[in-house]
């Protein structure tokens, strides 16, 4: 009899175990991509599943992206910054199953919805309220991203190839030239969680630098696109690209 006992014991806290692990590991990510195309679906956003996808992540919190477009430098650098999203349909008569999957960059599932369902007949009404119904299990996890950077350590790691001696021997890629522009103004910087802002003399928000690994080297956001803010020759420079142009625009920043 006690034997009989453990098994059921021993699911439910293993069960325990891997819902206190999603919700601590999903506070471990702010960003989630998403691909345009499903792997059932026939077309790219098919049945507006992709965006409704990315608004209901972003309605829980995260920052979501569809397809590869303007990603963030920090998700562009290293792909494990962010979780990958799936949606997985079950095949059912009468039944529109959909399941929601969010993975990290070697395939670990880290969060795993219920089976959402619909009995609709339209498809697109169908599909839709199926994928709502699978969201409603992030309703369960307290979601709020903790600051973390994943290093490049955690990467899957491959031995690195010979290169070919055609491309052993090419010198390395010049540095792009950039439209250098002066400082506008003097910035202070106010101290947040994850790094500064940037205020003007108005006061308004210019800029959010957010740490990395480096010293004196900061993700920039909020300016006039996703860019990079460092410490060159004793001056702050923000550099970014604009219509395939890299500016560098020098900052005049008070710390």
């Amino acid at each position: 009899m006690k034997q009989n006992m453990k098994a059921p014991l021993l699911l439910v806290l293993t069960l325990f175990t891997i819902s206190v692990y999603s919700q601590n590991t999903l506070n471990n990510y702010k960003y989630v991509l998403i691909p345009e195309r499903f792997g059932f679906s026939r077309s790219d956003d098919q049945y507006g599943l992709n965006t409704l996808t990315k608004l209901l992540l972003e309605d829980k919190g995260f920052t979501a992206f569809v397809g590869n477009a303007n990603l963030p430098p920090e998700v562009v650098a290293n792909k494990c910054n962010a979780l990958n999203a799936e949606v997985v349909e079950k095949k059912g008569i009468f039944v529109t199953n959909l399941t929601l999957q969010l993975k990290d960059c070697q395939g670990n599932v880290i969060f795993k919805s219920k089976e959402g369902k619909s009995r609709e007949k339209e498809y697109h009404t169908a599909y839709n309220l199926a994928l709502r119904d699978a969201f409603t299990s992030l309703n369960d996890v307290a979601y709020k991203y903790d600051g973390t950077t994943i290093t490049q350590a955690q990467q899957p790691t491959a031995a690195p190839a010979a290169a070919p001696a055609s491309q052993a021997s090419r010198p390395a890629a010049a540095p792009a030239a950039a439209a250098i522009t002066d400082a506008t103004g003097t910035l202070y910087a106010q101290p947040t969680a994850n790094g500064y802002q940037l205020i003007d003399t108005t006061p308004k928000k210019v800029l959010t630098l957010l740490k990395t690994s480096l010293p004196d080297y900061y993700i920039a956001e909020g300016g006039p696109s996703a860019g990079i803010v460092f410490k060159k020759n004793e001056e702050w420079v923000l550099e970014y690209y604009k219509n395939n142009q890299l500016v560098s625009q020098k900052l005049q920043i008070k710390f």
